[in-house]
């Protein structure tokens, strides 16, 4: 479990770098803290690409974002564009792309750009994709699935719970760790693919039932730590 968003950061690039080793085509990267700025992460994150020596373009969801990019990293060497200006850029030497914080509304677009891009890697931070509010939840939001969204391999994953965390590293397992009583972590399963919400309200009703004395009393009752710390911070920040 990395203690700080600068170690989950660097987690996520050591991550998303053996993806790209192992020829990952698609890669998602998410760290799941309400109220995250990504221009932050972003920025400690696309050296990476720099690190394994690729030619790498990144995206962003709009013009304005791309700009703002271009001007806050200093006019840096590589192209810095908004999504809806990638068709027909992708040149022969370009290894891979880094398309930060796509959203529903521009799903199209960047399903259209990964199939233009088949052989080169694509890289995404913090995906929105499959927002119900806008795809929907019918017979659409399943073709989505199906077609585009299904074709995406989870690089790294970090997913505060109520008392746990949700964690991916590729090409380890998926892990839920649990916040103990001394701010500390335990592991608590480990799953081959994402669980669902529901499977994980299971580990922590068995848990819960193995740990309780004959009095009722849990044995190692939880509090929130590092990440529900950090969560009550951000957003004393927005208020």
């Amino acid at each position: 479990m990395p203690r700080s968003l600068e170690a989950a950061i660097a987690q996520a690039k050591t991550a998303t770098a053996a993806a790209l080793s192992a020829g990952v085509p698609r890669i998602l990267v998410e760290i799941c803290i309400p109220e995250l700025k990504i221009m932050p992460v972003a920025q400690q994150f696309y050296p990476l690409l720099e690190e394994m020596g690729l030619q790498f373009k990144v995206y962003f969801p709009d013009a304005g974002a791309a700009a703002l990019a271009k001007r806050d990293w200093g006019n840096p060497d590589f192209s810095i564009r908004g999504i809806n200006e990638a068709k027909g850029r992708i040149e022969p030497d370009d290894d891979a792309f880094l398309i930060i914080e796509p959203s529903a509304v521009e799903v199209t677009e960047v399903e259209a750009f990964c199939n233009e891009a088949m052989g080169k890697s694509v890289v995404m931070l913090n995906p929105q994709l499959e927002d119900i509010a806008i795809v929907g939840i019918g017979y659409t939001a399943r073709q989505l699935r199906e077609r585009f969204v299904s074709t995406l391999e989870s690089g790294y994953y970090l997913k505060p719970l109520d008392g746990a965390t949700l964690l991916r590293c590729y090409p380890g397992p998926w892990q839920v760790w649990a916040e103990t009583s001394d701010d500390d972590y335990e592991l608590m399963a480990e799953f081959p693919s994402k669980p669902s919400g529901e499977a994980i309200a299971k580990l922590f009703e068995a848990e819960g039932n193995e740990a309780n004395t004959p009095e009722g009393a849990p044995s190692k009752p939880r509090k929130p730590g590092f990440f529900g710390e950090l969560q009550q911070f951000l957003r004393a920040l927005s208020q």
